[in-house]
C-alpha cells in the first residue's frame, strides 16, 4: 500500500510539473495586453480575449502553413510505416545470410547523432537539386527508420510462427503473409509508429529550416518562428498561435493513446 501511494504521488507530481507550462500558455493566450506579467500571476483571464486567436490566424498564412505541414506529416507517416514494416518483417521472420550482422549495423545508426550526417545529406540533396522542395523531407521516409524497424521487429517476433507456416502450406507468398496476417495483427504497433512519426514531422523545425527557402513552402514550425520574430512583444498573440500549432498533435495523441500505450507495451519498449 505505501508503495502504491508513492507511485501515485510521483505520477501526480510529475504530471503537474509537465502540465503547468501548457496551462500557463493557454491562460496567456486568452489575456489582453494588460496583466500578462502581474505578480502574483492570474491564471484565469478576466476578461477572456478570444480575438487573440483570430489575430494569430490572420497575421500570417496559417492555413497555407498548415496545409504544407499536414502534407509532409501524412506522406512521411505512410512512407515510414510502409518501409519500416517491410524491413522489420524481413529481420523478424525471413532467413537470409548476415541477417543478425546487418541488424546490429542498423541498430548502431540509432546511436549516430543526426548532426553528423546533416552536412553530407545536404550536399547530396544539393547535387540532386532538391533544395527548396519537399523531396528532402519526404523521400528519406521511404527508406525506413532504424528505431521504428526495431520496434516493429519486436512486435513481429511475438506473432506465432504457426500462422505463417499454415499460410505457406496454403501457397501464400512472403508478401501475402505479411499483408494478410502480420499487418492486421500489428495495428497497435503500427499506430505507435504512425503517432510518433506524425508528431515528429509536425513539430520538426530543423529540417524544414535547412531545406526550405520559399515562404510559400514553410511549415507551421517555421511560420511560427517568423511570427514570433514579428510579434516578439505581444506574448498573448504568440501564445495563441502556439496553442493552435500544438492542438492537432494533442488531439491526435488523446484519440489514439490506447493504441499507442498498447503498442509500446507489446513491443517491450520501456523507459
Amino acid at each position: 500500500m505505501p508503495e502504491r501511494f508513492l507511485v501515485y504521488f510521483l505520477l501526480f507530481l510529475f504530471g503537474f510539473i509537465f502540465i503547468v507550462p501548457f496551462v500557463w500558455m493557454l491562460s496567456t493566450s486568452l489575456k489582453g495586453e494588460i496583466g500578462l506579467f502581474d505578480i502574483p500571476p492570474k491564471w484565469i483571464p478576466d476578461p477572456v480575449q478570444w480575438t487573440n486567436y483570430r489575430e494569430a490566424v490572420t497575421s500570417f498564412p496559417f492555413l497555407k502553413f498548415t496545409a504544407n505541414t499536414v502534407f509532409l506529416s501524412v506522406v512521411v507517416m505512410f512512407g515510414t510505416i510502409a518501409s519500416s514494416s517491410l524491413v522489420a518483417y524481413a529481420f523478424a521472420k525471413l532467413r537470409w545470410p548476415g541477417k543478425h550482422v546487418w541488424f546490429v549495423v542498423m541498430l548502431s545508426t540509432i546511436m549516430l547523432p543526426a548532426h553528423v550526417t546533416m552536412i553530407p545529406m545536404f550536399l547530396i540533396f544539393k547535387e540532386l537539386r532538391w533544395i527548396d522542395t519537399f523531396l528532402p523531407l519526404t523521400v528519406p521516409a521511404f527508406f525506413g527508420s532504424a528505431f521504428n524497424i526495431f520496434l516493429l521487429r519486436q512486435f513481429f517476433l511475438g506473432i506465432p510462427k504457426e500462422l505463417s507456416e499454415a499460410a505457406k502450406i496454403d501457397g501464400c507468398s512472403h508478401f501475402g503473409i505479411f499483408r494478410i496476417i502480420f499487418l492486421p495483427l500489428s495495428k497497435p504497433a503500427l499506430a505507435t509508429v504512425a503517432i510518433l512519426t506524425f508528431m515528429g514531422t509536425w513539430n520538426d523545425f530543423l529540417h524544414p529550416l535547412i531545406y526550405l527557402n520559399n515562404p510559400d513552402k514553410f511549415t507551421l514550425a517555421l511560420g511560427l518562428r517568423s511570427f514570433m520574430m514579428q510579434y516578439n512583444t505581444r506574448w498573448n498573440v504568440m501564445m495563441a498561435a502556439s496553442v493552435l500549432v500544438m492542438l492537432p498533435t494533442v488531439i491526435l495523441f488523446f484519440m489514439f493513446q490506447r493504441y499507442f500505450v498498447e503498442g509500446i507495451v507489446l513491443t517491450g519498449i520501456k523507459g
